[in-house]
């Protein structure tokens, strides 16, 4: 009987008849902090009574105190194909990946059962263990970037457990201190050098294509290099998103990190080179061959560019090591406009969320330099310089 209480026990009168007062379960009922009706089977006899009649003190008082734990319960294997389905539905084909990679890292070192048992310590031993993973090069292990994007995409599944009612609260995420390197990005000169090096590519080639390999190479290497898009955003751009006589191409939310759509401003010179692979397939960049291929006539390019960068990391180097990545010539764009752009107008250009995320593209090497050269020097400093 209820009698006032936030919980109650009984048995269903359906059960008695059909079972006998004795086999009947009894069941506690109680109404939790969002007005919804539970119920919990205690078994039946005089033991299930016991039981029912613990848990229900148990949960009047914490309904009572405003103690009261709502957190539903579920196994890692089903919240993991439920947020793979429903959030992974709404990323990008590269986002989702990177989600599933993150998860069965997850999965594979820190083993978890129940969502509602995630801890901090649950985290760390994850990160833990984390650390002793190959990474991509021989003798090499996981990189802290690594390591913190799969924490950046854990801490997101774990918010999202608590707004489903899993968990109840979300755990700390200590994330692991990242080596603070300058970013590499292309210099000016090894850019002119794989600007003229760009007809030792062979591919993009074939029917319908009106251009050369090389044109399309430098004019995939110069819009690169002039607005610091993403390789894919790039490769992404449609025909119908180009308006060369505006000079502007918008890049769309489900092909940048953005999550947005932005009409971007072209210069003169990118617009001049776009001239010269007009075609009429569905991307500015057709490119029909797989992504490996794409990497593979960049090396090509930069090879016959006589490109060969030092590699200080203590691994097994491969030929890779000693060339760069797409995403250099992002690094390029950012470094080479920081000193002449404003915050906002660099944020906007590069897409990122917040300014901080910018800044870790932006190389202040050069504006450290000026900085020095600044710096006062005393009477008996310069004349010594002067008179040696």
């Amino acid at each position: 009987m209820k009698t006032g209480r936030k919980s109650w026990i009984g048995q269903r009168k359906g059960d008695v008849a059909t079972l006998g007062a004795n086999a009947a379960p009894w069941i506690v009922f109680w109404n939790d902090t969002n007005g919804k009706r539970k119920e919990q089977n205690c078994g039946s006899g005089e033991a299930g009574r016991k039981l029912a009649k613990k848990k229900s003190d148990k949960l009047h008082a914490q309904l009572l105190t405003g103690t009261y734990d709502q957190t539903k319960a579920a196994d890692w294997k089903t919240f993991r194909t439920e947020y793979e389905t429903h959030v992974g539905a709404r990323l990008s084909p590269r986002s989702k990946e990177s989600i599933v990679k993150s998860l069965s890292h997850f999965e594979r070192h820190a083993k978890p059962g129940k969502v509602a048992s995630f801890t901090t310590k649950t985290i760390d031993a994850f990160v833990s263990a984390r650390r002793d993973d190959d990474g991509r090069k021989g003798g090499d292990k996981v990189s802290p970037a690594t390591i913190n994007q799969d924490l950046r995409n854990l801490k997101a599944m774990l918010r999202k457990a608590k707004k489903w009612g899993y968990l109840k609260d979300v755990p700390d995420v200590e994330f692991v201190r990242e080596p603070g390197k300058l970013p590499r990005f292309v210099a000016q000169e090894h850019f002119a050098a794989m600007y003229g090096a760009a007809d030792a590519a062979k591919f993009p080639t074939g029917a319908g294509l009106p251009f050369t390999a090389g044109d399309w190479w430098r004019a995939l290497l110069v819009f690169a290099y002039m607005t610091g898009w993403r390789i894919r955003e790039c490769l992404a751009l449609r025909r119908t998103d180009l308006d060369l006589d505006a000079g502007r191409a918008i890049t769309r939310a489900a092909d940048n990190k953005g999550n947005r759509d932005d009409s971007v401003k072209l210069a003169p010179v990118v617009v001049e080179h776009l001239q010269k692979i007009k075609s009429f397939q569905t991307f500015v960049f057709p490119w029909l061959k797989n992504e490996r291929a794409l990497w593979s006539e960049y090396a090509t390019i930069q090879t016959a560019a006589g490109i060969h960068l030092a590699c200080d990391a203590d691994h097994e180097h491969t030929p890779a090591c000693h060339l760069y990545g797409f995403h250099d010539l992002r690094r390029a764009f950012a470094t080479m406009n920081a000193p002449n752009l404003t915050a906002d107008a660099l944020q906007k250009l590069m897409r990122h969320k917040s300014y901080a995320t910018t800044q870790r593209y932006v190389n202040m090497a050069s504006q450290v330099d000026k900085a020095v050269d600044a710096l006062f020097v005393p009477e008996v400093l310069r004349t010594k310089a002067v008179g040696g």
